[in-house]
């Protein structure tokens, strides 16, 4: 029998209890398939490759990465405390160095909530790769992050809640968002004021195969990794790039799967979409075990491969030579200023409108960072959506300088008093604060 490489551990969460509607593609059976595909295979009898059960993420944690309202309780249920909790558990195994790599094989999915939550998003509340980063962030200290979004819908949450953090390095493969939701994931999209440049954006064709997507690590992916120098790679494992899954329109195959993350060679990989819950997923799932384990994956095959019917067309493979180089540039260049809002004071002000397309429901925003060649920067923002009156968060980064420390503290102290709030979430990484309260006349 063969040994794994590289000790792998796998954490495996279905929720059996959580699913949008009984047809929906985010529902129970997506996970179900690849267990019995894990097992059927003797992926755990193979030395080396262990699987663990997920542990339990905490109110706290949730804040840590994101301002929730009313309160991380009012929005998760039961599985979004445990599915965050099972990428906790994959993020503790690779840091206390349990494990070489894991891969948190659960539901539901977070690239999509954002910053600021009021509800549920392209099936997303909170983003549990956000919550185990700043986790381990919290517990293992500065550490410097690379996160890889390899779903074929692009991950603005992700993006959103990192997009002033200098410290993490994202970069989004997606379907072109002129033909798929969200509808963003553009090039100029290249971060905030204070991290310009560790945004990287990178829209594909409807059509790409594996010969494209390989090409953008090659060419794309890996120089960038290597510039950024991260202590630590995620992968954000959305499957549903393969050629048959029923809402997007790529070409990716099983193998494909697992040649990326060959190449790509991350520390920890996090589940996100993928709906050919028979096709694709259990075939996808297993090349992607075995890749991180350094085992041989070139026997994967899906039902109903048939490579003739899937190649891409030369006038893709010429458009994504062509963004390779583009991007790169912009990459390497990334330019000053932002094109999404204005400067005003000393801060950085964008106003922006969320749609929620899961729960119906509209949020405006007012964010302001201020402008600081030294740290992240302190935000605030103004939300006020049709589920919670206005409220103010505020957030002072870790890293923070004593002017953006000040200015966070500041922005704290006036909205102590401001009754036009609800309510008020304060987040002081500095001291590891994270408190919620309601301002007083």
């Amino acid at each position: 029998m063969h040994t794994a490489h590289n000790s792998l551990g796998i954490i495996f969460f279905p929720a059996f209890d959580w699913a949008i509607s009984p047809t929906h593609p985010e529902r129970e059976e997506r996970l179900l398939y690849t267990q019995d595909q894990l097992t059927e295979e003797g992926l755990f009898d193979i030395p080396g490759i262990t699987e663990y059960k997920p542990g339990l993420a905490t109110a706290e944690d949730m804040d840590r990465a994101h301002f929730c309202f009313p309160s991380a309780e009012a929005v998760c249920s039961a599985s979004h405390f445990v599915s965050a909790g099972g990428a906790i558990t994959a993020g503790r195994l690779v840091l206390e160095g349990k494990k070489d790599k894991a891969f948190a094989l659960v539901r539901p999915p977070g690239h999509h909530a954002m910053k600021v939550v009021h509800g549920n998003r392209g099936f997303c509340v909170v983003n549990i790769e956000a919550v185990m980063i700043e986790y381990l962030r919290e517990r293992f200290g500065p550490l410097r992050v690379a996160i890889v979004d390899t779903d074929c819908h692009h991950g603005d949450g992700t993006q959103d809640i990192y997009w002033n953090d200098r410290d993490t390095l994202f970069i989004s493969l997606h379907q072109d968002g002129r033909t798929l939701y969200p509808g963003t994931g553009f090039p100029r999209e290249n971060g905030g004021i204070n991290a310009l440049g560790a945004t990287l954006n990178i829209p594909l064709p409807p059509g790409t195969s594996d010969q494209g997507f390989l090409h953008v690590i090659d060419r794309l992916v890996l120089p960038a990794l290597d510039t950024f120098k991260p202590d630590l790679i995620i992968n954000s494992a959305g499957q549903d790039n393969h050629f048959s899954d029923p809402i997007t329109d790529m070409r990716f195959t099983a193998r494909g799967y697992g040649l990326l993350n060959q190449k790509l060679n991350p520390h920890i990989a996090v589940l996100e979409g993928g709906y050919a819950v028979q096709g694709a997923l259990p075939h996808v799932n297993l090349a992607i075990c075995l890749a991180m384990a350094g085992l041989d994956f070139d026997h994967v095959r899906e039902p109903g491969l048939q490579p003739e019917t899937i190649r891409q067309s030369p006038e893709i493979t010429r458009h994504i030579e062509e963004l390779c180089g583009s991007l790169l540039e912009r990459h390497h260049s990334p330019g000053t200023i932002p094109m999404d809002g204005w400067e005003k004071n000393g801060c950085f002000i964008r106003e922006r409108n969320i749609w929620y397309d899961t729960d119906g429901i509209r949020d405006q925003q007012v964010e302001t960072v201020k402008i600081c060649s030294d740290c992240s920067g302190a935000l605030k923002v103004e939300t006020r959506s049709s589920a919670n009156p206005l409220s103010l968060a505020v957030e002072i980064p870790r890293n923070a300088c004593p002017a953006c420390l000040a200015a966070g503290l500041g922005w704290i102290d006036a909205a102590s008093a401001d009754r036009r709030y609800h309510s008020v979430l304060a987040h002081n990484r500095v001291e590891k604060t994270y408190t919620r309260f309601t301002p007083k006349s």
